[in-house]
């Protein structure tokens, strides 16, 4: 798995936002935030404003639980309709590894150029790559939600994110 923060906005827009609910200045807004952003209910929705993009290779398995999250949620990404017939699969195509007859068997297939049969044969550890645009809220509701999960790939999700994101300050307390 891989998971790289492309870019973030909107930390400015999101303080001028919490600035008109608590008619005070925006130089103020900092420590307001501070305050708020572990509080739900509304209290810390000016995190739906702070925009990410999220560059992520996973595994097919894992984005079927990532797509649990779909408010505040867009994707792009490889397709696997347009892109399976393209090349033969290597080892690294997967999460970690197949055995190499399903690996023999799917390139035959993709010479063939059986597209529904490789679709259907093919590993739920396939690694499919996707740009994703979400927000502070959506990624702290993950965090919230799958930080101790028993699947490997939500750990490495969550670190990613409290090592890469620039107001990972706002994450801290799902770790309590």
């Amino acid at each position: 798995m891989n998971v790289e923060v492309l870019h973030e906005a909107g930390y400015e827009q999101a303080l001028v936002g919490l600035s008109l609910n608590h008619k005070q200045p925006v130089e103020k807004m900092p420590q307001v935030a501070e305050r708020l952003y572990q509080k739900n209910g509304g209290h810390n929705k000016f995190l739906e404003s702070m925009v990410v993009w999220i560059d992520i290779t996973a595994a097919r398995y894992w984005w079927q639980q990532f797509d649990t999250y779909r408010i505040g949620v867009t994707k792009q990404s490889e397709s696997t309709m347009h892109t399976i017939l393209k090349r033969s699969l290597t080892q690294d195509d997967f999460e970690s590894g197949i055995d190499p007859a399903t690996l023999a068997r799917l390139n035959d297939l993709i010479a063939a150029r059986k597209f529904m049969q490789v679709k259907r044969e093919l590993p739920e550890s396939f690694l499919q790559r996707r740009v994703v645009c979400t927000n502070y809220k959506t990624i702290r509701r993950m965090i919230e939600q799958r930080h101790t999960h028993r699947l490997r790939e939500w750990q490495v999700f969550c670190v990613a994110m409290r090592e890469q994101l620039a107001y990972a300050c706002f994450l801290v307390d799902c770790y309590e």
